[in-house]
């Protein structure tokens, strides 16, 4: 199987468990720091400099927070496929590496640049804390599908 279509398919799969850790992590949180997650926040700025967040109603807006979840997970999946195959370092730990890599790209630099999220200084040390699990979780799960995918594809 291509490494892209590998990698697509992992990191969609590896959303999964991701987001179950976000949701349970979300409700250890104080009251006050129970906000909208990234993904929703995210997805609500992208709206909002498309023009198209007032022809939004929630359900729209729900959908469109999975869809855009969903599609970075397998997004950057796929670019992780393809280096697995550069680097001798086991799967689930060049995996964890890699989700904790993406979490600092995307919430240090990327987003912050584009306005699409306030840099993770400006965010409690609770929530962080739980972006930086869920993405320890995508990347174990990850790796360990990449690898899974391989050994049943060969």
């Amino acid at each position: 199987m291509n490494s892209i279509i590998t990698g697509l398919m992992a990191g969609t799969i590896a959303t999964v468990p991701m987001t179950l850790v976000m949701a349970g992590l979300f409700r250890l949180l104080p009251r006050r720091e129970q906000y909208p997650l990234p993904p929703r926040e995210i997805t609500e700025h992208v709206a909002e400099k498309a023009g198209v967040d007032e022809h939004l109603d929630e359900s729209k807006r729900t959908g469109l927070t999975w869809l855009a979840h969903f599609a970075y997970g397998a997004v950057c999946g796929a670019i992780y496929a393809p280096l697995t195959k550069l680097v001798p370092v086991p799967h689930v730990w060049w995996g964890v590496l890699f989700g904790l890599f993406v979490w600092l790209i995307s919430y240090l630099g990327l987003l912050p640049a584009l306005g699409l999220f306030p840099r993770v200084t400006k965010q409690p040390a609770r929530r962080n804390a739980l972006m930086i699990a869920a993405h320890i979780v995508w990347g174990l799960f990850l790796g360990a599908t990449v690898f899974w995918l391989r050994r049943s594809s060969s």
